[in-house]
């Protein structure tokens, strides 16, 4: 399966946040350009007007401009960035120094206060991608707006990598508004190929 998959426009007032599930606002403009980038490649691509999205605004609200030029969006839970528990949404300025080593320590399976591990979404990812080749059997490529963890989770499955145990393993995030080709087969028998668009 081929899977397509646009990182979200940049939010509002991010920075210093952690921010996975707080569901935080893009500005239209910029939602609007993902929207009309997705639209080119589609046409360039001769690709199926059918994207799937989270149910995060930053990627919900590209799905639905599509929709008035014609794309079906679907949106699947599975797609949403990580949970940080009570982390999400807190400055990281003011997160203690203590729980975030104790993070960097356990990076794989650690989970703060009922968020999600890095295996966890791992997990998640994983199904969500077999649940997808499985429906598609390979046919036609998977189009996707998504998160950046969510996106290098699925880059390090489709590569057959284990969960990163440390945090300096983590791969660095892409940009706001590219785009990442992953050929993904189940139980990880096909040849590895992952490249960017701009």
């Amino acid at each position: 399966m081929v899977l397509y998959i646009w990182r979200h426009p940049k939010p509002i007032a991010a920075n210093g946040f952690c921010i996975g599930q707080t569901d935080i606002s893009v500005d239209k403009r910029k939602i609007k350009r993902l929207a009309n980038k997705i639209q080119r490649f589609v046409r360039l691509h001769q690709l199926p007007k059918v994207i799937w999205v989270s149910p995060l605004q930053r990627s919900l609200k590209v799905g639905e401009i599509l929709a008035a030029h014609g794309f079906q969006y679907h949106v699947a839970p599975e797609l949403a960035e990580i949970d940080f528990g009570n982390w999400d949404g807190q400055p990281w300025a003011q997160i203690p120094k203590q729980e975030i080593d104790d993070w960097c320590d356990h990076f794989a399976d650690f989970a703060h206060n009922d968020g999600e591990s890095l295996q966890q979404l791992f997990e998640r990812v994983e199904n969500w991608l077999n649940e997808m080749a499985a429906q598609n059997s390979g046919q036609k490529p998977v189009l996707a707006v998504g998160h950046a963890g969510w996106i290098n989770a699925a880059n390090m499955i489709a590569a057959g990598q284990e969960t990163p145990k440390i945090a300096a393993d983590w791969p660095q995030a892409v940009n706001y508004l590219q785009c990442r080709k992953l050929d993904f087969q189940p139980k990880k028998l096909a040849v590895y190929n992952s490249q960017l668009f701009e």
